[in-house]
């Protein structure tokens, strides 16, 4: 397994300067919860809440952990609101290829070589591809080489001129449902670098013969689509897939918490006889 780096976790500076009230009071709004809800839930009070929000009060790191833990707070946000509020971060952001890791990395290594033929990759919280087999290796073929340089971008391998775009039927609706994907997250990430990364591939161009036009029409036989489809062209054949993302659950650390599994299905039995006649 290769690695690449991360989102960068959110300095001291910044958080200490907003205080943890606001930033609590954010993510509150964010989940459309009441302070009242919260409160419950966490086994507070609405004004001592409201405290916490305004300033007038500061949470122990017992609270701040509940809270953000009662908001759903990804990991590495949770260390930004610890900072804030005064607190040393609790959760660590581990090297991939630390040691500590090791059983992780076979294990995430060997799931994605038993999901042959079909195709699985693993990619951290920019998107930087960290294991792939050999059903994704398959599909890159004719991928331009700059784009194959390390570290791979799904983002970029899937959207760029010079990748998977022209060869992509439906390309106008994968890319917006990936467009959309990156538009969530950063809505829960204060990250430049993910910032950047969604500027840099929203502004490929979808002009004719620099990633193609929207190409909706379906081969002949086609199976109706329980979810959005990717289509893709791949040696004269069209493949169909729909793809699943899995994470960890409680991860305890910033790195692993940011992992995410993505599987290809086939969607139809074409595309699966395809598959395991392709690789054996």
């Amino acid at each position: 397994m290769t690695t690449a780096p991360t989102a960068p976790a959110t300095t001291p500076s910044s958080s200490a300067v907003q205080g943890v009230g606001p930033l609590l009071r954010a993510w509150r709004e964010r989940r459309r919860v009441s302070q009242l809800d919260l409160a419950l839930r966490a086994e507070s009070s609405a004004r001592h809440i409201s405290f916490v929000e305004n300033g007038r009060s500061r949470p122990s790191e017992e609270m701040v952990l509940r809270l953000a833990e009662h908001l759903e707070v990804p990991v590495r946000e949770r260390n930004a609101l610890l900072l804030a509020a005064g607190y040393a971060p609790r959760y660590p952001e581990t090297p991939l290829e630390d040691p500590s890791l090791e059983a992780l990395r076979e294990g995430v290594e060997r799931l994605i070589r038993g999901y042959e033929p079909y195709p699985a990759l693993v990619v951290d919280g920019l998107y930087s591809v960290v294991a792939a087999n050999r059903g994704i290796a398959m599909l890159l073929d004719g991928v331009d080489e700059e784009l194959l340089a390390p570290p791979l971008n799904a983002m970029r391998l899937t959207l760029h001129p010079k990748g998977l775009a022209p060869r992509i039927r439906n390309l106008r609706e994968w890319r917006g449902h990936l467009l959309h994907q990156m538009e969530r997250q950063i809505a829960l990430q204060r990250s430049p670098e993910l910032r950047a990364l969604y500027e840099e591939v929203s502004a490929y161009p979808l002009a004719e013969g620099v990633g193609g036009p929207s190409r909706t029409s379906e081969p002949a036989g086609a199976v109706p689509h329980f979810a959005l489809p990717l289509l893709i062209e791949h040696e004269g054949h069209t493949l169909s897939f729909v793809s699943s993302i899995s994470t960890f659950n409680t991860p305890l650390d910033v790195t692993v918490a940011e992992l995410a599994i993505e599987t290809f299905l086939p969607a139809d039995p074409a595309t699966g006889k395809f598959l395991r006649g392709a690789i054996t």
